[in-house]
């Protein structure tokens, strides 16, 4: 964990002036590993399978993976803890899921380390 913090806390100066890859080809490969990432995520994917959020449960996770990708790149400023409510608010409102066992913090984590990778140019 604090490596995981001290990467955030590192992170957060240079992202608001670093200039990430905007070519269409890297944004692709960023909402690639968001996906990635989000279809190992645990209890996101027992509400899909179970269709705790309907029978679009499927589009309700694509779509969550989309709007984890608009929040980084169209934010300023990336505080875990926005990206955790975004989480926790998409999986209690569109999958009718409650996270109680902290993965939604490490799914967090593990984003906030990919946007800095993205923004460092490594896909």
């Amino acid at each position: 964990m604090e490596s995981l913090n001290g990467i955030n806390n590192h992170s957060s100066l240079p992202s608001t002036h670093k200039k990430p890859d905007s070519s269409p080809a890297s944004r692709d490969r960023f909402l690639e590993g968001i996906t990635v990432l989000l279809s190992r995520w645990h209890g996101l994917q027992m509400a899909v399978q179970n269709q705790w959020g309907g029978l679009d449960s499927f589009q309700k996770s694509q779509q969550l993976a989309a709007d984890v990708f608009s929040w980084f790149i169209q934010s300023k400023a990336h505080r875990a803890e926005d990206l955790e409510n975004l989480l926790h608010e998409s999986m209690l409102l569109s999958l009718n899921t409650e996270i109680e066992d902290g993965s939604i913090e490490e799914v967090a984590e593990q984003l906030m380390i990919m946007h800095e990778e993205y923004l460092h140019g490594n896909h």
